[in-house]
């Protein structure tokens, strides 16, 4: 469902072009209101951001020694899903 935007809305947008912030009287949660391709960019942005975090998280476990051999993830895996040990 996509309901138009009011005149007052389109106004606004006219003025911010960025995006406006609109309150449901009923609720009073705050949304925010842009152009669909800023919104895709903006989310993109976030997406990058969280793998970048993540993978210096990853990283910063390495360094500091927090990891386990691939043996032992293997084994575990193996456990959980019925599936025999590998022979060496």
């Amino acid at each position: 469902m996509k309901p138009p935007l009011t005149d007052e809305q389109r106004q606004a947008l006219n003025r911010q072009p960025e995006g406006i912030e609109v309150e449901d009287a009923q609720t009073q949660k705050v949304y925010f209101i842009t152009d669909a391709e800023v919104h895709r960019r903006a989310m993109q942005a976030l997406k990058r951001q969280e793998d970048h975090d993540a993978i210096r998280a990853g990283i910063d476990d390495m360094e500091a020694g927090r990891v386990v051999a691939f043996e032992e993830v293997d084994q575990r895996i193996r456990e959980k899903l019925g599936v025999p040990q590998r022979e060496s």
